[in-house]
């Protein structure tokens, strides 16, 4: 649900993005969508003009509402909605958190969830899913967070670099903070596995959104084919999702854990999503050519 929450996220941005450079586009007098016949019509004339006596009118609230959409700008509409989309995140995780703490239903859902997988923990999943899980585990992480340093130094410069950091960083301390506030016990322990510390958010969870998402952003944003972009957010996807439900699976945290671990960290990669894209240069405000005939 979570996942399926920032996907959705995700693509409103982009499509809210398109609209809005086609609505700059017309504000300037340029409309290269729109036919002829009703680029002239009378309609799109008045309301040309009444925004440009508005824009006379309350030229400082214009101007600062102008820049907050502008398509062209990193720091224009791409980081509004990047903002809108991680407010909307942390509320969910408030919410939940409340939920957590003082609502019995999702007590007693947690429990039935995790009573259910029960006949299912039996060899070789359990193997393979405590291999899946120590891919969220703090030293593959952390030698993930250093690779990955490594290789986009040299390419993208340090302000990709102080992206994933502070979305590393954030997403661990937000997830510290969390478990002590919390304070919420884990399930009773089935395998021998090592697993300290409060239960809510996931860390695991929260280190696999958080790392795995933002590495898969780096790739995606430098490949020029939109197949290779989806490839590579679907792989991570997928393993994002795996090391989130090994948590549950080896009875180690609740679902509701996982899902606030899934919030934080998506809320940290949205602000590294934020802050990779404000140092974008600004792009020209051009119409599309026309085709001839």
């Amino acid at each position: 649900m979570i996942i399926v929450t920032i996907i959705l996220a995700l693509t409103t941005i982009f499509v809210l993005r398109a609209m809005a450079r086609k609505a700059a586009l017309f504000i300037a007098g340029m409309t290269p969508d729109i036919p002829p016949a009703l680029a002239g019509s009378h309609a799109l004339t008045r309301l040309r003009l009444l925004l440009s006596r508005l824009a006379e009118r309350y030229p400082t609230l214009f101007a600062l509402i102008a820049r907050r959409v502008d398509p062209r700008r990193p720091t224009g509409l791409p980081l509004t909605l990047m903002v809108l989309a991680a407010l909307y995140l942390f509320a969910l995780f408030s919410g939940l958190t409340e939920d957590v703490l003082e609502a019995q239903g999702i007590i007693r859902s947690d429990n039935t969830i995790n009573a259910a997988l029960n006949p299912w923990r039996v060899e070789p999943l359990v193997s393979i899913f405590l291999w899946i899980t120590n891919l969220g585990s703090t030293p593959t992480v952390v030698a993930a967070v250093i690779v990955a340093t490594g290789f986009l130094w040299p390419q993208r410069g340090t302000y990709i670099i102080v992206s994933l950091w502070v979305t590393c960083l954030g997403a661990v301390s937000t997830t510290t903070i969390g478990k002590l506030l919390s304070g919420r016990h884990r399930p009773e322990m089935i395998f021998d596995i090592n697993a300290t510390g409060w239960s809510f958010p996931s860390g695991h969870a929260t280190a696999a959104m958080a790392v795995y998402g933002f590495i898969a952003y780096a790739i995606a944003r430098a490949m020029p084919e939109f197949r290779e972009r989806f490839e590579v957010v679907y792989c991570a996807t997928v393993l994002i999702v795996l090391i989130g439900f090994s948590r549950m699976y080896l009875g180690v945290h609740y679902l509701t854990d996982v899902l606030g671990g899934f919030l934080v960290g998506g809320f940290w990669l949205l602000i590294g999503f934020g802050i990779t894209e404000g140092n974008r240069p600004q792009l020209p405000l051009k119409p599309p050519a026309r085709k001839d005939g």
